[in-house]
């Protein structure tokens, strides 16, 4: 079978040990998570792990149900990159003197879309925003014609293409249900 790489979208409450419940899932399964980030998400209190695996969609839909059962999360979801927006951030570190020596450094910030954060005698700072593809390539460049003093590369973020977070979806549902089951309650009594 064909592995694919899933993004995996979880929500929850931000309790210590919710990290090791996650990873522990996918550690049983023999699965390498390739990326992890943990914010909080657009819902205040609530928090969303973004995570990327190769897998296939047969063991992909085991773990997000595995995840889904644990009481501190509140919805796991997983998605191709077709129905993500999403990005990587990295930091390149290379000395000035050997970039200087390349000649214009304008056509490498033009072609690669580069940022500089920081100028010394020293060292210049680049970070790249992009797909892992995009970052990985500058790292490759730079390191094969002037070297990298240091190097890293975020986790992947990521968004759905569709209008709301999914959670306000599952929320906004729950909250009618619960309306529902009052308002009956009330003409009942």
């Amino acid at each position: 079978m064909e592995k694919t790489l899933y993004t995996v979208i979880i929500f929850s409450e931000n309790t210590v040990g919710v990290l090791n419940q996650i990873t522990v899932i996918f550690t049983r399964r023999g699965l390498n998570i390739e990326t992890l980030s943990v914010s909080p998400s657009a819902i205040e209190g609530i928090h969303k792990f973004t995570i990327t695996v190769f897998t296939t969609q047969d063991v992909i839909e085991k773990v997000v149900q595995q995840i889904d059962k644990r009481v501190d999360i509140l919805k796991a979801y997983y998605n191709i990159d077709e129905d993500l927006v999403h990005q990587e951030i990295a930091l390149y570190k290379v000395d000035t003197s050997k970039l200087l020596a390349m000649g214009s450094i304008e056509k490498l910030i033009r072609d690669y879309q580069i940022h500089v954060l920081e100028l010394t005698e020293n060292c210049v700072v680049f970070e790249k925003t992009g797909h892992y593809q995009e970052t990985q390539k500058l790292f490759e460049e730079l390191s094969s014609s002037i070297g990298v003093l240091q190097f890293i590369r975020s986790g992947r973020i990521a968004i759905t293409k569709s209008k709301v977070e999914r959670l306000s979806d599952m929320l906004e549902k729950m909250m009618k249900l619960e309306e529902k089951v009052n308002t009956t309650s009330e003409t009942q009594e």
